[in-house]
């Protein structure tokens, strides 16, 4: 079974995004998220997470892109919340309903998993919304019900209005180029990736030792070496730690 999500009243002034967040889980709250990661990770949907098809309404049309579950998963296994940011502008031009979205979000989710938060902008192009990308507003939606700073955020999405949408609310935008990504987006952008998953793993990444290493003289002060999460002996056996290659490696 799947989470069953609400539909959350607009968190930005007049006409704003629709918000599906699941119903508060019991249990321990959500652990903060580790220092040196993104705060949230915020995902387009259409030609980021699954094969665009244009204004589907259809579950049974919903492709993943190569590696989405994969790329979603990690994010997952590091304790950082996910999200999905879509303009769904099918919506105000009556060529989906809300019970479309739902439909397609809940196909989305049987075979990426649950999400965070959904965050979805129903509005046309001349509807002069906040949240519509490349505007901020969806952005800024989505990190505030998840109580995210934006700064902190990660947004990849395939176009470069979501690498706009980003940079304007002040979230780190990754460019994931497609066939359909024009060159000129991905010349423009200041970060890209190959594909989704590599996205991922480079936002992600955590090197060993970047929380430091102590390496303890006779002017160390006691209380130091015993705050120190990671000690060594001497600099060349913290360093051989560092680097080395974890059993089973080839």
């Amino acid at each position: 079974m799947f989470a069953r999500y609400a539909l959350k009243a607009p968190s930005v002034p007049g006409a704003g995004p629709w918000l599906f967040a699941p119903p508060a889980r019991r249990g321990p709250a959500r652990a903060p998220v580790r220092r040196g990661l993104p705060g949230a990770v915020l995902f387009d949907r259409d030609g980021t997470l699954i094969r665009d098809v244009p204004y589907n309404g259809d579950p049974g049309r919903v492709r993943p892109m190569p590696h989405a579950r994969a790329a979603v998963d990690a994010v997952r296994e590091r304790g950082i919340p996910v999200a999905v940011v879509t303009n769904q502008s099918g919506v105000a031009r009556g060529l989906l309903t809300l019970g479309a979205v739902e439909a397609v979000r809940r196909r989305v989710e049987e075979l990426l998993g649950p999400f965070d938060l959904w965050a979805v902008c129903p509005h046309g192009p001349g509807d002069g919304c906040a949240c519509r990308k490349p505007a901020p507003g969806l952005i800024r939606a989505a990190c505030a019900a998840l109580g995210t700073d934006p700064r902190r955020a990660a947004v990849l999405g395939d176009i470069g209005a979501d690498l706009a949408a980003a940079r304007a609310a002040g979230a780190h935008g990754v460019l994931v180029p497609n066939d359909m990504t024009r060159p000129e987006e991905t010349a423009a952008a200041a970060r890209t990736a190959p594909d989704l998953l590599t996205a991922v793993r480079r936002l992600t990444a955590r090197p060993e030792g970047a929380d430091g290493v102590l390496v303890p003289n006779d002017v160390t002060r006691p209380e130091e070496t015993a705050a120190a999460a990671r000690t060594a002996p001497d600099l060349l056996t913290a360093v051989r730690r560092l680097t080395a290659r974890p059993e089973g490696d080839p």
